[in-house]
């Protein structure tokens, strides 16, 4: 005997790949369904619907493939309630609350359908009630912030997904932000098309954040972030500590990790340089206090500081040091990044992987991201990790930012 249960798509789902994702799920989980209602949008605008009976041989089968379902979009036609459960003590979720995807979100209380403010992937629902006990808010929170008697969401009922859709033609610059990788793609078209991305961004108010790992300055490439800065394209930095080190040394002693990045010699002692550019920062009390002393007199945090470009180094147990501004604790660092991520509208990743990959976990479905990177497993890890939105470009980021920049600094002229 199987148990069964009606679920429901609507949107763009033919094109945007929705449908096929969901009978995919079905089929590879053993369930089966039947189409009890299909109606296709007849124009561009037109939405379409289908209703799916969903059926499989147990309740625990049935669930498990209706909360995979679910990921994709689809949800039950008999919506009931968000089961709210008070948390049990500081950090302690209640036993099978829901993890939240990346994707807007929105959970239902008496009825009514209340948006999930903040949502980020891996997160638990919190909802707030007034003295009525209607609810103010509901929020997605991280672990390590749930506070004793926080009512979350447990369970799968009341919770509806709603992924970005893929838009059917182009729509002004970010036409081409479908997400995926490739190597193939032209990289001057590409290039001007994420240039006029970041403008477009700009013109329309929005915040753009560059992610930058230290092969940006090893490149050859730090003069053009450092012109995108000071022209005001970027608005917010993320990078650890040995990208803020890479950029003071060649600002110090014109090398990078030692190397001078524009005869490519190796000056002697030049291994030491960066430690000495810490050691100098430190003796300075802080990089914004190295640039007003006279310090620090080019460069990207150069650039950061003197037009108040705000910026977070996030540190690690590699690091050399530290520079003074970099943070070294985990959890202070997370939640930095997470306000940075949650206030972009556009998010440049720019030849780092494990910031690449922290900063997408903080990141609604909705922002635009583009990933780049020499190293193809740098991208494809960031869209297998859940940022599904990113668009990947592989190749050499001593390229991309000199060409970017000359596309977006030219336009001006």
């Amino acid at each position: 005997m199987t148990v069964s249960r009606a679920v429901e798509l609507e949107g763009h789902i033919i094109d945007s790949g929705m449908m096929q994702s969901c009978f995919g799920v079905i089929m590879d989980m053993g369930g089966s369904f039947e189409v009890e209602a299909f109606d296709i949008g007849r124009s561009k605008t037109d939405a379409s619907y289908a209703r799916l009976v969903v059926s499989a041989d147990t309740q625990s089968d049935l669930e498990t493939i209706i909360h995979e379902l679910h990921q994709n979009g689809a949800n039950p036609v008999d919506p009931r309630d968000a089961t709210l459960d008070p948390a049990p003590a500081d950090r302690v979720v209640p036993t099978g609350f829901y993890s939240t995807t990346n994707h807007p979100t929105d959970i239902r209380f008496e009825g009514e359908w209340v948006p999930v403010e903040k949502i980020e992937m891996d997160c638990a629902v919190v909802v707030e009630l007034d003295g009525n006990d209607q609810p103010v808010h509901a929020q997605a929170k991280v672990l390590t912030a749930i506070e004793e008697g926080d009512l979350v969401v447990t369970g799968e009922t009341g919770i509806r997904v709603r992924p970005p859709e893929r838009p059917r033609e182009s729509a002004g610059a970010f036409g081409f932000m479908q997400g995926g990788v490739s190597s193939e793609r032209p990289s001057q078209s590409t290039i001007s098309t994420i240039a006029d991305a970041i403008v477009e961004t700009k013109s329309e108010g929005g915040s753009v954040l560059a992610v930058c790992g230290p092969a940006l300055v090893h490149s050859g490439a730090r003069e053009d972030l450092a012109r995108l800065v000071r022209d005001g394209y970027i608005d917010m930095l993320s990078a650890g500590n040995g990208f803020a080190v890479h950029d003071i040394e060649r600002d110090l002693y014109g090398t990078s990790l030692g190397m001078n990045t524009e005869t490519l010699d190796h000056p002697r002692r030049g291994h030491k340089h960066h430690i000495y550019a810490i050691s100098e920062v430190i003796r300075a009390g802080s990089i914004e206090q190295a640039v007003e002393n006279g310090l620090i007199e080019s460069g990207v945090m150069y650039e950061c500081i003197k037009n108040d470009v705000p910026f977070v180094l996030a540190g690690s147990i590699r690091d050399d040091g530290p520079l003074p501004d970099t943070i070294t604790d985990t959890l202070e660092a997370q939640n930095a990044i997470r306000e940075q991520a949650h206030e972009a509208d556009m998010v440049l990743m720019l030849s780092t992987l494990l910031h690449s990959v922290a900063v997408g976990n903080c990141l609604p479905s909705t922002t635009r991201v583009v990933c780049v990177d020499i190293n193809p497993a740098t991208v494809t890890q960031l869209l297998d990790r859940g940022s599904a939105q990113a668009v990947g470009m592989v190749t050499d980021i001593g390229t991309f930012i000199p060409m970017l920049a000359e596309q977006i600094l030219d336009s001006d002229e």
